[in-house]
């Protein structure tokens, strides 16, 4: 019985898997900027429930804290603009605040100001 996949090529595989991601240059939060650490979100700027297809990368504590900040008719009149949503001064302080944080650094985040 022949075999499915040959041992040989799976170590191929993921040795060029491990170059890739090697080589690849962490992108940056779509919020913050900063780059991005292990944990990552693919955050929708539109919420899906209100027609958003497009996801951005995000570190996890900077999508919570535009969720605490924001409700869904927000994020859809804002959109992709990163500008707008930072022209808040709760998240502009949160912003200014995350910056000289580690890629990885997670926190709770604040209680919905809604």
């Amino acid at each position: 019985m022949a075999r499915k996949h040959s041992k040989a090529g799976a170590y191929y595989e993921e040795t060029s898997r491990e170059d890739e991601e090697e080589t690849a240059a962490p992108a940056p939060c779509w919020l913050c900027g900063r780059p991005l650490g292990k944990n990552i979100v693919l955050h929708h700027p539109v919420p899906k429930s209100r027609g958003g297809r497009d996801v951005v990368p995000m570190h996890p504590i900077c999508q919570q804290t535009l969720i605490a900040n924001f409700s869904n008719a927000e994020l859809q009149r804002h959109a992709l603009d990163v500008e707008a949503i930072l022209l808040n001064p709760d998240m502009r302080k949160f912003v200014d605040w995350v910056a000289k944080k580690d890629p990885d650094f997670h926190a709770s985040p604040a209680k919905k100001k809604r």
